[in-house]
């Protein structure tokens, strides 16, 4: 399912240009150094901090689960889910 800044392909709400901006920092830094594995920067490793790979996932901003934002660039839309 998509709107018009969110999309969802079965792993959360995304938002669409915080995805789009990760995207080409990631084409950026592709001729840089090898970064570590998922293993040891996502779930339980060795660092108090650990960064996801996805940071634009979005957040519900009710409880009645209508209302998408995005903590990273803080938009927000209407969901119908209905």
């Amino acid at each position: 399912m998509e709107t018009k800044d969110f999309f969802n392909q079965g792993f959360g709400w995304t938002c669409r240009h915080c995805a789009a901006e990760f995207a080409r920092c990631v084409a950026d830094d592709a001729g840089n150094a090898q970064k570590p594995s998922r293993l040891f920067t996502e779930g339980e490793n060795e660092g108090k901090a650990p960064a996801l790979t996805n940071r634009a996932v979005a957040r519900w901003a009710d409880p009645e689960h209508r209302t998408l934002f995005c903590p990273r660039c803080g938009i927000t839309e209407l969901i119908d889910i209905g």
